[in-house]
């Protein structure tokens, strides 16, 4: 790892690629100096000396620990794999990617072409065994940070539980009300919504062919609802 080592002019030729991401919608919205410090890193490619920068923010609001598509991720790959990327900057290791499989996809990549990754600490170079080892060891650590927040989300929802204070999504017609918590909409019209439903399911042993018997005393369309369907039914069942 250097600070300060000028780049090659074969790697300064090609272009520098800024990968910007934030994990969730709510992220994107709200932390914005995470965005504006990641954006930054234009300017440090730059003043690394390349002249051809692009930036790939189009996985802001998706999560990278491999349970969902990329775009970005993706197109940074296929711009490593035709030999155009002369280096990839990222704020820190876990804005490229929580899991081991893309990261090392990644580094054997960049590897491959003699692309430099930088982040805010220096410039790795993945051909020098040491450069590899501590990327490998920031790829681990974001990883394991990813499996830490994930453990401390599902106690906390256990603590929660074991009180009596959990508060899940529940199906189209119910609500969690303060004082006595699962139970009805308070619409009048939903609730005998809900209890056709049931009624029609009692006759027909169907979630899914309870709806066709309506009749044109069924009860008009609620707030919330459209006509209902199978798939409405099973859900509030």
């Amino acid at each position: 790892m250097t600070s300060t080592e000028l780049l090659p002019a074969t790697v300064l030729k090609r272009k520098a690629v800024v990968y910007i991401r934030q994990s969730t919608q709510a992220q994107v919205q709200s932390n914005l100096e995470s965005q504006r410090r990641q954006y930054e890193l234009v300017d440090v490619a730059r003043q690394r000396g390349f002249r051809d920068v692009e930036v790939i923010d189009d996985d802001l609001g998706r999560s990278a620990s491999g349970t969902m598509a990329r775009p970005g991720f993706e197109r940074l790959v296929a711009w490593l794999c035709a030999g155009e990327v002369g280096a990839v900057l990222c704020f820190d290791a876990s804005r490229l990617a929580r899991n081991g499989r893309d990261w090392h996809h990644l580094l054997e990549l960049c590897g491959l072409v003699e692309a430099r990754v930088i982040d805010m600490d220096g410039v790795y170079d993945p051909c020098r065994p040491n450069d590899r080892l501590l990327l490998g060891m920031k790829g681990s650590i974001s990883e394991f940070e990813l499996g830490v927040l994930r453990a401390r989300m599902l106690d906390a929802a256990r603590a929660k539980a074991r009180r009596g204070e959990l508060r899940i999504s529940v199906p189209i017609g119910y609500i969690w009300h303060r004082e006595i918590g699962l139970g009805f909409d308070p619409d009048l019209r939903i609730q005998e919504v809900v209890r056709l439903i049931f009624a029609r399911f009692r006759q027909l042993g169907s979630a899914r062919r309870s709806p066709s018997r309506s009749t044109s005393h069924d009860p008009p369309t609620a707030r919330g609802w459209s006509p209902l369907n199978g798939r409405r039914s099973a859900i509030a069942m």
